[in-house]
């Protein structure tokens, strides 16, 4: 898998892959961008959350017309000093439909455990949760 970011001047990049499909990156104004684009540690967040979202709903295939909304939130907390990476994320997972929160929560722990390549390439502790038709569900 190859990425080719390319710069744009100031702060802003671009960045294609094998898909051949087009990001926009920029730093916000406080770090001399223009915001123009999502910053990079927006899309590690979103990345962790697409991640998972395909792994969900491939183990949920069965189950999936059963699903009215599924809604992926992820939330970081970052390091004061430099470089501000991650120190936790916590993924929040809204599911309104006639599911199990056991299937779910299979889903979502096989998704960590197994198949998120994402997940498997942070350092950050990253916790699950999920709110399913407005409950939250404990973990099973």
């Amino acid at each position: 898998m190859k990425v080719v970011t390319t710069w744009h001047g100031q702060r802003a990049f671009t960045a294609v892959g094998d898909s051949g499909y087009e990001v926009s990156m920029d730093a916000t104004e406080a770090y001399g961008g223009a915001g123009k684009g999502v910053t990079p540690t927006e899309m590690l967040l979103a990345s962790l959350a697409g991640c998972i979202g395909i792994d969900v709903t491939m183990i949920l295939k069965p189950h999936l017309s059963s699903i009215e909304k599924l809604v992926i939130e992820t939330d970081g907390t970052r390091k004061e000093e430099l470089p501000k990476g991650f120190t936790t994320i916590t993924v929040t997972f809204t599911i309104d439909g006639d599911i199990d929160s056991k299937k779910a929560w299979r889903a979502i722990n096989l998704g960590k455990e197994k198949y998120c390549a994402v997940s498997d390439s942070l350092k950050a502790d990253i916790a699950f949760r999920l709110i399913l038709n407005g409950m939250e569900e404990e973990r099973v």
